[in-house]
């Protein structure tokens, strides 16, 4: 019966340190490429950090988890500083 009751907590712990990584590593920094004054950004702020920076015509364009993605998919619609539109 003690090896059961041992079991089962060395299971329930390592189930919870694994939730608690998992949701960490859920809770990073985001990288986002924007639409500010009418050209393309890459950066790590939020939506309303850019648009306090930037002005309220700042829009999302799309968000990463890695900051190289970010960079690959402003290149693959023309690139930073390339015009873009919030319409």
């Amino acid at each position: 019966m003690k090896h059961i009751i041992t079991v089962v907590l060395v299971i329930s712990t390592i189930i919870g340190v694994f939730s608690v990584t998992t949701s960490i590593q859920g809770e990073g920094t985001k990288y986002s490429v924007f639409c500010a004054n009418d050209k393309v950004e890459v950066d790590s702020r939020t939506l309303e950090q850019m648009k306090s920076a930037r002005g309220s015509s700042t829009c999302l364009i799309k968000e990463f988890d890695y900051s190289s993605d970010a960079d690959d998919y402003a290149k693959s619609i023309g690139g930073k500083d390339s015009r873009c539109s919030c319409n």
